[in-house]
């Protein structure tokens, strides 16, 4: 076993498989016994349940009876088609379903030497961040000797069964499963990284162009390895005679841009089809619009073409649409992503970090790590943050913050999630402590905040320096997350801990800051012309003491926007900031003009624009072009 997999309940499925076949006797799990307590905490179920093992359901048992298939599961009496259509997901990922099944051949039946059997298995699922191991006996909960949960269509194949009590086990009951997300469940299949969408706020039954771009994420998606699940919200009113079951998971089987031929597009009157497969884990209850099991559509497609197109039609609860019918009909769609983090792919591979953190808290301001989401003007700092760095010109980032799976506090009353969100700013170039208040920095990105487990955002940023602060929606609660993002180079992402510059004992030999000043330098307009074409290719260089910051270069203008924040702590306070233009060139660079700033407390802390003047003192000869700056300072060091 790998030593990066956790143990639930420290069970070690080998010595207890070993020590049972010794003794000569099946394995009873102590952790989650055959008893009301791990069928309910609430709800009974409406009869006497009887736990039994596979082999006193039918003869010959098995995990897979002819390979594993999304076909093989149907839903039981519990609320958990979410679960359901997570499987049908992962049963279509041979890589993904063996990392949740592991050593299937070890643990399948020999009836060969049945004496090797013991009646444990073993099952791992992506845990808050580590992949951990469930162990379970075989004793499935029945009534009339019937599986009352999750089964298979074939009597003797048991692994979604199996699979399902080793689910519960992690969440506390099997009740505690009864209501749930499909993309919760597939993030505990495979660590991906999940993102639900609104298709309904987004407009994507009505905008064409937002469909097809959705249309071409899916389709991406799939091909490298994805899953995805969809369904229709209860709280909208639907139309239902087309079908589709309201408040119900679906799996997403297949997605496919056809090609049609010339006799196809004569038909249809279109060149090209968009289709999209999907599967009711009722295993019955289909889709009866266009392209459903005996619509007029089939009947202009000959078997040849059908097959050619890989548009197959069973009647087992999997059926075909357009996905201009599915945008339509559907309301709310869940996309896992697998991100590639591999080095040896010839798809795009990202960089991935990850952090675990919490929100505690604390009366000391400064100690508080719960201050609600940004609408807390006097909390919202006190969440925890992280720096990470975009050293691209634009990078694409990914960004996926997920609490703490709260369904094993269910019985408490507590099983809801808690509504989460996250916001990036741009901050200084060269921050290295905690931020105390937002002055020159930009909000550049808010996710949803929402009571789901996983808030998921994607976004293009701009070279530079970030700060990412999770927070939940109201201040003061307590709980657990893991934060994970995703970029095109390294982020460099790490917790910012600190308030401000520690005291060492070089503090007293070299000196400790007595001053924080914050600089944005936002443009220079007016600069000496460089060039024959009339611009030139400006830089800002930013001097403190003996501290050197520099802005990108902006090519071919005389008017050049930066946009350049960055902040310094000074030991030497009469010392001033000097804030230079260059211009960049090959050989050697040209100064333009400079300006001197006390950056003192008391100077104003409004948008200002200062005259360049040559080198020296501040009442240097003026040359050609002016600066705009912010300049804050102040004597508290954790003021800003």
């Amino acid at each position: 076993m790998s030593s990066s997999v956790q143990l639930f309940r420290d069970q070690k499925y080998h010595e207890l498989k070993k020590q049972c076949i010794q003794q000569r006797q099946l394995f009873e799990d102590p952790e989650f016994p055959a008893s009301d307590e791990s069928l309910f905490y609430q709800s009974a179920p409406p009869r006497k349940v009887e736990w039994k093992r596979p082999k006193d359901l039918c003869e010959d048992p098995h995990l897979f009876v002819n390979g594993i298939s999304s076909h093989d599961l149907h839903q039981g009496t519990l609320g958990n088609c979410w679960f359901v259509a997570a499987c049908s997901c992962l049963a279509l990922r041979e890589t993904l379903w063996q990392q949740v099944i592991p050593d299937f051949n070890e643990q399948e039946w020999d009836p060969k030497n049945p004496e090797k059997y013991a009646g444990i298995f073993r099952f791992r699922f992506w845990c808050f961040g580590e992949w951990t191991e469930v162990v379970i006996d075989d004793l499935l909960p029945t009534m009339d000797e019937k599986l009352i949960y999750c089964h298979s269509n074939v009597k003797n194949e048991f692994w979604s069964a199996l699979l399902e009590k080793a689910y519960a086990k992690l969440a506390g009951s099997y009740e505690a499963l009864d209501g749930g997300s499909a993309a919760d469940a597939i993030v505990d299949f495979t660590g991906a990284v999940a993102e639900s969408i609104d298709l309904v706020q987004g407009k994507y039954g009505e905008i064409i162009s937002e469909q097809m771009k959705l249309f071409e994420d899916l389709l991406k998606v799939h091909k490298r390895g994805g899953l995805i699940s969809c369904s229709i919200t209860v709280c909208i009113e639907m139309e239902t005679e087309m079908g589709l079951v309201v408040g119900h998971a679906y799996s997403v089987t297949a997605i496919r841009k056809l090609r049609l031929g010339e006799r196809l597009i004569f038909s249809f009157k279109a060149e090209k089809l968009f289709m999209i497969r999907l599967r009711n884990p009722w295993g019955k209850r289909e889709w009866n619009g266009a392209w459903s099991d005996n619509s007029e559509e089939w009947k202009k497609v000959s078997k040849s073409e059908s097959k050619s197109l890989g548009l197959t039609l069973e009647n087992d609860g999997e059926f075909w649409m357009t996905f201009e019918d599915w945008c339509k009909n559907f309301t709310d769609v869940d996309i896992c992503r697998i991100v590639n983090t591999s080095y040896f792919s010839i798809h795009k591979t990202w960089e991935k970090k990850m952090m675990h953190g919490a929100w505690a808290k604390n009366s000391e301001p400064l100690l508080n790590r719960s201050g609600g989401c940004f609408d807390n003007n006097e909390t919202f700092l006190q969440n925890p943050q992280y720096v990470f760095d975009v050293k691209k010109t634009e990078d694409k980032v990914l960004v996926s913050l997920q609490q703490e799976d709260r369904r094993k506090y269910k019985k408490e009353g507590k099983g809801d999630s808690i509504p989460i969100g996250f916001e990036i700013f741009k901050v200084e170039d060269n921050r290295s402590y905690r931020l105390h208040k937002l002055t020159v920095q930009e909000r550049v990105a808010t996710s949803l905040y929402i009571n789901t487990r996983t808030v998921f955002l994607k976004k293009i940023l701009k070279k530079g320096r970030y700060i990412l602060i999770p927070t939940t929606y109201h201040p003061g609660i307590v709980t657990e997350f893991i934060l994970r993002l995703f970029t095109d180079v390294p982020s460099k992402l790490r917790e910012l801990k600190a308030d401000k510059p520690k005291m060492t004992c070089w503090s007293l030999l070299c000196g400790y800051p007595r001053r924080v000043t914050q600089i944005k330098i936002h443009s220079a307009e007016g600069l000496q012309k460089q060039d024959r074409s009339g611009g030139a290719d400006p830089y800002v260089l930013i001097k403190c003491e003996n501290q050197n910051m520099r802005s990108p270069v902006q090519h071919d203008t005389s008017n050049a926007i930066f946009d350049t924040q960055v902040i310094f702590y000074r030991k030497n306070i009469d010392s001033p900031i000097i804030v230079q233009v260059w211009n960049s060139n090959v050989l050697c660079d040209q100064f333009l003009g400079q300006a001197v700033l006390a950056a003192s407390p008391s100077d104003p802390r409004e948008e200002q624009t200062l005259q360049l003047r040559g080198r020296g003192s501040r009442e240097a000869v003026e040359v050609p072009g002016h600066i705009t700056v912010k300049v804050f300072s102040s004597d508290d060091l954790v003021e800003l």
